[in-house]
């Protein structure tokens, strides 16, 4: 079975990533977002990213909790704010112990903080703009887990 090119109607090959008349590229089909409740599987998943309370609350209601992509995105979520409360109690001990060099100490704390802290806000900001799109992207390690969660219901 042959498809067609989006951009020209060419016949090609099922396999197919670009089309030989026009060189234009096969998109993969477009995941179709169902409602889930309220809001839609989009929506739900990145509103779970705004802090750990919204991905408890999708993990405790009866349509959210059924969903899979919501519960994805709901472990990931808590997961992702565990690792972040372990990192900050990770550099305050690493505060203290620079501390004890004058100057330099408090300033490669503060710029271990700050690097760390942005970090964590762009994760965060990738998660929630992956999520509204209908992805499950998956973080290393924490989204293993968190998929390992999701699909058991």
């Amino acid at each position: 079975m042959s498809i067609s090119c989006p951009q020209c109607a060419a016949q090609m090959p099922d396999e197919a990533v670009f089309c030989p008349s026009c060189g234009g590229t096969m998109r993969a089909p477009e995941r179709a977002q169902s409602k889930v409740g309220v809001f839609s599987e989009s929506i739900a998943g990145a509103l779970a990213y705004f802090t750990f309370v919204p991905a408890l609350v999708f993990l405790l209601l009866d349509p959210y909790k059924k969903d899979r992509f919501v519960r994805f995105h709901s472990f990931q979520c808590i997961f992702v704010w565990t690792a972040a409360f372990v990192m900050v109690a990770l550099l305050k001990l690493v505060a203290i112990i620079l501390f004890i060099i004058p100057f330099l100490g408090h300033l490669l704390a503060y710029l271990i903080s700050m690097v760390v802290g942005f970090g964590f806000v762009v994760m965060g900001v990738v998660l929630v703009v992956k999520a509204l799109q209908g992805e499950m992207f998956k973080l290393p390690v924490i989204g293993d887990m968190a998929e390992k969660q999701a699909n058991a219901v």
